[in-house]
């Protein structure tokens, strides 16, 4: 079976994740020793010749130096979620920094704008004080609503888990730089980016799929139509994963996304935190599978 360098390798040569997810599973059934031509067509990589000299001129050193500067672990290994693990597109292997149990816990992600007004971060406090601790407060730890949400949790005694677009090394934005140390050593940190890489725009649609993927819902507190957070929603939607939005001004372009989430049925209202508690329990005390 592959081992979680070799996850690293493939996915450096340019063998995309969904390849690698097709790869693993394929090895599951078949225990033939497989030549890298073999690997890329199973994979489908478009340009096969271009993987297999990428990865034949990899300085394997440096980069197994590079994988060991934080530990990791794959879809291959027990701590891996499961719910994240039932997903479209689950990422093969994970960078962290900070408490794996956290994983094993009930999450709930919170998403936003970055452009947040004066009353977000109120709200955001609010409905994180009604949880009563009952989730692990997942979100992106970007600026806006992701640090509200981290800092609110914090705050009120709740675990968090931020998932960033970068490697583990890396702050982004920089002024989050002691908030994301903070994480990593009181709560958790994940990512699905090697050590020195930054921040691209593709990596965020990848990120916010994590987010979704390990949350029993996720929480929308102001969004504009065309956002990050409503791609975060969207992903939520496609996985069965109850999606939830706080209502806001008509006039409010940042509240607009929400309203319209509310509007075509796509997410629940919430103006307390016993609306999302309401939607995970039967009764009180026992808590949905």
């Amino acid at each position: 079976m592959i081992k979680n360098f070799e996850i690293l390798r493939l996915k450096k040569a340019g063998m995309s994740n969904l390849g690698i997810l097709k790869l693993i599973d394929y090895q599951r059934r078949h225990e033939a020793k497989l030549t890298l031509r073999q690997l890329a067509r199973i994979a489908e990589v478009k340009t096969v010749p271009n993987f297999i000299e990428s990865y034949k001129s990899q300085d394997v050193k440096r980069l197994r130096e590079q994988y060991k500067v934080f530990p990791s672990f794959s879809i291959l290994d027990d701590i891996y979620p499961e719910l994240l693990r039932e997903t479209y597109n689950p990422p093969a292997l994970l960078f962290y920094r900070g408490d794996l149990k956290l994983l094993s816990l009930p999450k709930l992600g919170f998403v936003g704008s970055r452009e947040m007004s004066k009353e977000a971060p109120r709200i955001i406090h609010k409905l994180i004080e009604e949880l009563k601790q009952n989730f692990v407060i997942v979100s992106g730890l970007a600026r806006g609503v992701d640090t509200s949400s981290h800092v609110a949790a914090v705050k009120q005694k709740t675990p968090t888990i931020a998932v960033i677009g970068n490697g583990l090394d890396i702050s982004y934005p920089k002024e989050n730089r002691k908030l994301q140390e903070y994480l990593a050593a009181h709560e958790l940190v994940l990512s699905e980016y090697l050590v020195g890489e930054q921040s691209l725009k593709f990596h965020f649609p990848e990120r916010n799929r994590i987010i979704a993927g390990l949350s029993r819902g996720v929480v929308v507190v102001e969004a504009k139509q065309r956002s990050g957070s409503l791609i975060t929603s969207r992903y939520a939607l496609e996985e069965n994963r109850e999606v939830f939005a706080v209502p806001g001004d008509i006039l409010n372009r940042n509240a607009s996304g929400c309203n319209q989430l509310i509007q075509q049925g796509a997410a629940k209202l919430v103006t307390h935190g016993q609306d999302i508690l309401d939607e995970f329990y039967l009764y009180e005390g026992n808590f949905l599978p």
